[in-house]
């Protein structure tokens, strides 16, 4: 059967009953409307492959709620709208630092961190730019708790009576962002 000549409300009820065949067969005819959105809406970090994927999982998982009320390709386009949208959104949220990201310089400074004690000014400053996307990658609050501490050389009783957190809790969030940040620095260094 040609994509075209598909009869969706069969095929549909084909699906639900479990018929694999139909399955592939609703899949084809749905992957052009997919692709299509997932490119207009891609976000930096996701493949467009993993993200269409993501979004025929939702499509054959919430299919049992398609009341066909509007046409099919205008149901599957909002859900494929919504994952990406909800993709973007994480991605802003939860930033990374990427190798590409870098200069040839900061991975240099990355690769020798701990290696030479006897940085010059030009080293220091690449460090430092280094360390700014490094604190670029963490939440704000755990960025400027990170700054505090360790950039501007506040103390704990400094930081606490500045945000109003307790101690306890400005010792786990820094814990926490030192250890995102190192996991950072592994990866490129790898």
């Amino acid at each position: 059967m040609q994509d075209d000549q598909i009869d969706l409300q069969k095929c549909i009820e084909r699906v639900k009953a479990g018929e694999e065949s139909a399955a592939i067969e609703l899949l084809h005819h749905l992957h052009p409307v997919v692709m299509r959105i997932v490119r207009s809406h891609l976000p930096k970090r996701t493949a467009e492959e993993d993200l269409a994927q993501m979004v025929m999982i939702k499509v054959f998982r919430h299919l049992g709620q398609f009341r066909g009320e509007v046409p099919l390709q205008h149901w599957v386009s909002r859900i494929a709208v919504n994952t990406c949208i909800k993709e973007i959104k994480r991605e802003i949220s939860r930033p990374e630092l990427r190798h590409a990201d870098l200069s040839e310089e900061q991975v240099e400074v990355l690769n020798n961190l701990g290696r030479d004690k006897d940085e010059t000014d030009s080293n220091a400053s690449l460090a430092r730019e280094v360390v700014t996307r490094l604190l670029e990658t963490l939440k704000p609050a755990d960025r400027l708790l990170m700054d505090l501490l360790y950039m501007k050389g506040h103390s704990m009783e400094e930081v606490r009576s500045m945000t109003g957190w307790n101690i306890a809790l400005i010792k786990v969030r820094a814990f926490r962002a030192r250890r995102k940040m190192q996991q950072q620095i592994k990866r490129f260094t790898r």
